[in-house]
């Protein structure tokens, strides 16, 4: 197989890193332990911007050393995967405590947070272009930055919590988002960024029973709901900077290893795997919960998979064998020099990180590079 030019890459990973523990309390020191919106980021703390800075030339050097070619800051400058850029929108803010929850194969539960619409959503600044161009300045590799999917704002919200005097049709309030997106992807390609990755559990939320009861309960339509995500979606990605990469994360939640759905992709393959005109999606395929590769047949041709093969809720690592059976599953349904792969999630959706040490992130990161190797002769 010829190496891929261009990412996504053929060992790739999804960009949230395990913080070293001292940048964590660090971060409780100087912010607290529950800023999610006191001033939504830590560029406006010296100090913990320094201790970032090296905490990130580390991590940059842990990706290098294990052989991937796209590099992150490990979202080492947020305090979840999301915040920093949504609450720096005009007018969204964040609360703490949401109603919904995650879980773990254990039955525990924790709270999610929620966000607020207190009037016309606009971009304001970026959030994203200063630690761009530091990652940029610390390596020779591919920079990635990893935003959350603008349909993840309405996910943490839902209608009660959207200022119904400026959105009375939540129509407006998708079209401005998508605006706001283009504004914040130009800012990244005129600071030199290549390759952008949108997160979001929206879409897997969507092909679970309860979490569908629950959009119903509250008034949303799932199907409205699809519509406009893609919508919103094909809008941003149609006004990308030209020579830029978007690629799509998806994932059933990941937060410190728990989870906020279940269920195969079947309810929204046909729409979403053809109907969202990103470059590549990376998919989560790490456990039963995400069903088999059948809705697989469905994938477009246009688009590039990437196997989310390898957990990062658990420090067990796969068995490499194992790794190119499924790769070759999947490959009945994709032809494999469409498929790359990489982990189901990122290690540290939020800045407390899941429940692994870096040394098994490490590994873990290692063992998608060599599986690439092995299947494709490149990572």
């Amino acid at each position: 197989m010829a190496t891929r030019p261009r990412p996504p890459f053929r060992a790739d990973h999804v960009g949230s890193l395990r913080r070293p523990e001292s940048l964590m309390k660090a971060r409780e020191r100087l912010l607290g332990a529950h800023d999610l919106d006191a001033n939504f980021g830590s560029h406006h703390n010296a100090e913990l911007s320094k201790l970032e800075d090296e905490a990130i030339r580390d991590v940059v050097k842990l990706q290098e050393a294990a052989g991937l070619t796209s590099i992150t800051d490990g979202e080492f400058r947020r305090r979840i995967w999301w915040s920093e850029f949504l609450l720096s929108l005009e007018n969204v803010a964040g609360n703490y405590r949401g109603t919904e929850t995650f879980r773990n194969d254990k039955g525990h539960t924790v709270p999610s947070p929620r966000v607020d619409v207190t009037g016309k959503i606009r971009w304001k600044q970026s959030v994203n272009v200063g630690a761009f161009r530091f990652l940029k300045s610390v390596t020779q590799r591919t920079p990635k930055v990893t935003m959350p999917a603008p349909q993840t704002l309405y996910f943490y919200s839902k209608r009660e919590w959207v200022d119904k005097v400026v959105y009375p049709d939540l129509e407006a309030m998708w079209s401005d988002v998508a605006d706001a997106y283009v504004v914040e992807l130009q800012a990244l390609a005129d600071a030199g960024c290549t390759y952008v990755q949108m997160d979001e559990v929206v879409t897997c939320c969507l092909c679970d029973d309860k979490q569908r009861a629950k959009l119903k309960g509250r008034g949303d339509d799932p199907q409205r709901l699809l519509d406009l995500q893609i919508r919103t979606m094909n809008s941003v990605v149609a006004r990308r900077p030209k020579g830029m990469t978007i690629v799509m994360h998806t994932c059933r939640g990941n937060y410190q290893g728990h989870w906020a759905a279940e269920g195969g992709y079947d309810p929204i393959a046909e729409r979403v795997f053809n109907e969202i005109k990103v470059d590549a999606l990376f998919l989560e395929y790490d456990t039963p919960r995400a069903g088999d590769f059948t809705p697989l047949r469905y994938f477009g041709k246009d688009k590039v998979l990437v196997l989310g093969l390898i957990s990062t809720k658990t420090p067990q690592l796969e068995d490499p064998d194992a790794l190119k059976r499924r790769i070759d599953q999947a490959a009945k349904y994709v032809d494999l020099d469409r498929l790359c792969l990489s982990p189901q999630c990122g290690f540290s959706s939020n800045y407390l990180g899941n429940p692994v040490t870096i040394d098994d992130q490490k590994r873990k990161l290692e063992l998608v590079v060599k599986t690439a190797e092995s299947v494709w002769g490149t990572a």
